[in-house]
């Protein structure tokens, strides 16, 4: 009998307010944005829960959250400080369960299909009971522990999970069985589903969707409203077992109702070194465009988003012929990288974006671009069918050599 998935998603709250209040004990209680001196130009890290109802949020312009915020006290990022943090959290969370994955700095991924019985105790009405027990125990371990806040949500899938640990906030648990995905979800807003955006967002409230029962209710069809259901669907379905590796601060974002798919990825320390960010290129590249042919469909325009550690933001993008290969979005997105990265500063993000969809290349399409060559399906089907029987893992493609004498 195969187990029951119940994946947890742990989000330590706050996480810089909270590393910041534990060295300096003033901030505890009063309203605190993280990211740089009041008045300086760059972004919000990280903000308290006494701040947010005015609108503060992550992201947000220091400028902008100085005006929302005007009594908060402001403090700059210490990038270097938080890092031992996270890994002490990761460290407890081994203690507890077989399977943990970083998705970013502050948040984690645990798999405990199967640990019912190693942690059921008298009383445990069932396996479900028992887990939900287990976590919260885990969870209070950290508290303790480290002094740091967390909630973890509970799901038999990924996207249920990270949902519940928002309704868990802040420094709770929240489980949602397997048979409950259904009554959990339909009242939330849309944009509590991972993968929806703010322009996506946009598009489901202007056709009159606001919540995700709603977006549940509408019928497959070829519309982007429609792929964001199916997106839906398959979201609320049991995952498999996590990746076989970390992927720290990596972000995936389906903006069908934008007709586009996304990956992105946060260092944790700035990378200054070509090779690593060519490595991490290749890697989003890949992931992408692997997500791109499962769902069929081709992309006429590459993005590529490039973010330094003082938080300045490059987008750049092409368009050109259709396509879905690795190599000619990794071509294209190489050449963006080359012509855009001012290599004097150190990459904080990095970003590929896939847009202008569609299911099929349109006949008789004149190419815009010569770094398109002809699109390789046979290499595409080839490696889909090995990590379709291995895993997604078992085969990448190489490292990137012509990124240097493309310059």
């Amino acid at each position: 009998m195969t187990p029951l998935a119940r994946l947890a998603c742990l989000d330590l709250d706050t996480f810089f307010v909270s590393v910041e209040r534990l060295l300096e004990p003033r901030l505890v209680g009063q309203p605190v944005i993280v990211g740089g001196h009041k008045g300086d130009r760059g972004v919000v890290t990280s903000c308290s829960y006494e701040v947010r109802p005015l609108g503060v949020h992550s992201g947000m312009s220091l400028l902008e959250a100085a005006k929302l915020a005007p009594h908060a006290i402001f403090v700059p990022t210490r990038h270097d400080t938080y890092g031992p943090y996270a890994a002490r959290v990761k460290e407890i969370l081994e203690r507890w369960c077989p399977v943990v994955r970083t998705a970013s700095i502050d948040e984690f991924y645990l798999d405990f299909r199967g640990c019912d019985g190693l942690y059921r105790r008298p009383g445990d009405v069932d396996g479900d009971a028992t887990i939900e027990r287990t976590v919260g125990e885990m969870r209070q371990a950290i508290q303790v522990e480290t002094g740091l806040p967390a909630s973890v949500g509970i799901g038999p899938s990924r996207a249920i999970a990270k949902m519940a640990s928002g309704k868990a906030k802040p420094a709770g648990v929240r489980m949602v069985k397997l048979g409950e995905e259904r009554a959990f979800a339909d009242p939330l807003p849309v944009r509590k589903l991972p993968g929806i955006g703010p322009k996506a967002e946009e598009v489901l409230l202007a056709a009159g969707i606001r919540t995700l029962g709603e977006l549940h209710a509408v019928p497959d069809g070829p519309s982007r409203v429609a792929g964001m259901a199916m997106h839906l669907r398959e979201s609320l379905c049991p995952s498999g077992p996590l990746p076989e590796r970390d992927r720290p601060a990596f972000r995936e974002h389906d903006e069908v109702a934008e007709g586009s798919l996304s990956n992105e990825r946060t260092f944790f320390a700035a990378l200054g070194q070509e090779q690593p960010v060519y490595d991490a290129l290749r890697g989003l590249v890949e992931r992408v465009t692997w997500r791109l042919r499962r769902r069929g469909g081709f992309a006429r325009t590459v993005s590529l988003k490039l973010r330094y550690d003082d938080f300045t933001t490059l987008t750049r993008a092409r368009s050109g012929a259709p396509t879905n290969a690795e190599g000619d979005v990794l071509e294209v997105a190489m050449a963006l990288l080359v012509a855009s990265w001012n290599r004097r500063r150190r990459v904080r993000l990095l970003g590929v974006q896939l847009a202008n969809l569609s299911p099929a290349p349109a006949p008789g399409v004149a190419r815009q671009l010569p770094l398109f060559p002809p699109a390789r399906p046979r290499a595409s089907a080839a490696i889909d069918a090995v990590r379709d029987r291995f895993g997604y893992a078992a085969i990448r493609l190489g490292a990137v050599e012509q990124a240097r004498s493309a310059r």
